[in-house]
Formats: structure tokens, C-alpha cells, sequence
């Protein structure tokens, strides 16, 4: 039987070395694996390139790695309310390849499904299909690193000829996950907008972990109801249903209203 429960993050985690790239689920603050990122943070590892929607926020999810000075490399579609990551990005502490939401996702799940390259539209344009856009800057505010062009072509659409950007697939040598549940053969399940870029991160892993709230045995989990199957996960561990869950941007209505 294939078994593959982890008996703890800091287990799991232990052979992501210095200067690994990684792709790491969430969505703001949804879905992040706060329980593997801090094994990660726990045991030094550092020089990391990191793929991910964005960096968590100043004290959590992957923003706990970003003020260790852990991070060498985000490649993500949104600073968001990350003060540190702007800071380090413009003193040039940090390099940032700058993503369009839409394309990173896809650049990830046509890494995990075997695709080189896609073409598509948007970025048509812009600096981001024409080179030039700052991916490091100089302690002085110069830029040290910009995007390079990418190749444009024209497909006939719709009868009508348009340009598309080629974009490259993204593969990283681990993923990092959160999942609802669970089954030790690595069957997964989401809730909510946590699976917004949960399932793509873990297909982009050459080594995916997933941490679950909950774990079940195989064949307890409804069929219909997998949002990943178990091939794109190698390592799972359970961290249970009461793990800290943190919201970006708390709003309430007055009483009353």
C-alpha cells in the first residue's frame, strides 16, 4: 500500500535545501501551510525562490520567511499588504519577477501537466511581453535586473489576427500546500478559496507536501468530490482543524447597520 503520511513538518520539510525553488499554495491569507512554512523557517533553510501568489503578509504565511531573510526570489502576481516585500524590492534586497495573476496560475498547472510553453494575450503590449520590467533594483533605486522580451506571434482569432506572448511553465523543486482533508495516498481536498492556487502549486512540486486538517483513510473520501489526485502529492501531513488561520484585511459592519 502506498503510504504517504509524514509524521511531522519538520520531517517533512528536512531535505529542502539552501537555494531550492519552491511553489507555495494560497491565496492572500487562505490556504496558506503556515505549519510547513515555519518547519522551513525553523531550520534555517535560506537563498530560497519562491513561487507564489504572494508573500503573506508582514508576520505570516510566507512573510515569516521574508523577515529571515530567507527569500532570495519571489515570483508573484501581488505585493499585497506585505510593507517588508516592497521594502526589500526596492533596496534591492529582494529580486521579483512580477507575474500577471491569470498567466502565473496557468504557468504552474502547464507545469504540472507536461507543457513547455503557452501562448496568450494578455501582457500583449506592456512591459511585460516587451522587456524592461525592474526585477531588481540597485541600493541607489537604479535598476540592476530587467525582464528580458519574450517571443510575440500572431494567431488568427475569431477571424481576426492577434498577437500572443509565449510564456515559459513554471517547475519547482518542492511545493508547499494546505488542504481541508486528506488520505495517505495523497488525495486531496480544498475548501473554498483555498484551492485557488493550492492544486496548481502542488502540480508545479517535482516534490509536492501537503499539510491537511484532516487526514482519512483511502477510500473514505468521495470520488467526486478530489480536487487532486494523489499522484501530485508525495508527502502528507496532518496538523489538525484548530491550526491558526489569519485574515488579510478584517472588515465588519457597525452595529446596528
Amino acid at each position: 500500500m502506498i503510504d504517504k503520511q509524514w509524521e511531522s513538518a519538520a520531517e517533512a520539510v528536512a531535505d529542502i535545501a539552501d537555494g531550492s525553488s519552491l511553489a507555495v499554495g494560497g491565496f492572500g491569507l487562505s490556504g496558506n501551510p503556515i505549519a510547513l512554512i515555519e518547519a522551513l523557517l525553523a531550520q534555517g533553510t535560506r537563498d530560497l525562490s519562491i513561487v507564489s501568489n504572494n508573500c503573506g503578509v508582514d508576520d505570516w504565511g510566507l512573510g515569516v520567511l521574508l523577515a529571515a531573510r530567507r527569500i532570495r526570489k519571489m515570483t508573484s502576481s501581488y505585493v499585497g499588504e506585505n510593507k517588508e516585500f516592497e521594502r526589500q524590492f526596492l533596496s534591492g534586497e529582494l529580486e521579483l519577477e512580477l507575474t500577471p495573476q491569470g498567466t502565473l496560475a496557468e504557468k504552474l498547472r502547464a507545469g504540472g501537466s507536461g507543457i513547455a510553453a503557452f501562448f496568450t494575450q494578455t501582457g500583449v503590449g506592456t512591459q511585460v511581453a516587451e522587456g524592461g520590467l525592474p526585477r531588481r533594483y540597485n541600493p541607489d533605486g537604479t535598476i540592476a535586473v530587467s525582464s528580458p522580451p519574450k517571443d510575440v506571434r500572431t494567431f488568427e482569432t475569431d477571424g481576426e489576427p492577434r498577437d500572443y506572448v509565449l510564456e515559459e511553465a513554471i517547475t519547482t523543486d518542492f511545493a508547499l500546500v494546505h488542504a481541508l482533508a486528506g488520505d495517505r495516498h495523497g488525495n486531496l481536498i480544498f475548501n473554498k478559496a483555498a484551492r485557488n492556487f493550492n492544486p496548481l502549486a502542488a502540480m508545479a512540486g517535482r516534490i509536492c507536501i501537503a499539510q491537511v486538517e484532516q487526514m482519512v483513510e483511502p477510500g473514505e473520501l468521495d470520488p467526486d468530490r478530489v480536487h487532486l489526485p494523489g499522484v501530485f502529492v508525495h508527502r502528507i501531513v496532518e496538523v489538525g482543524g484548530d491550526i491558526p488561520k489569519r485574515i488579510e484585511r478584517r472588515t465588519v459592519a457597525a452595529e446596528g447597520a
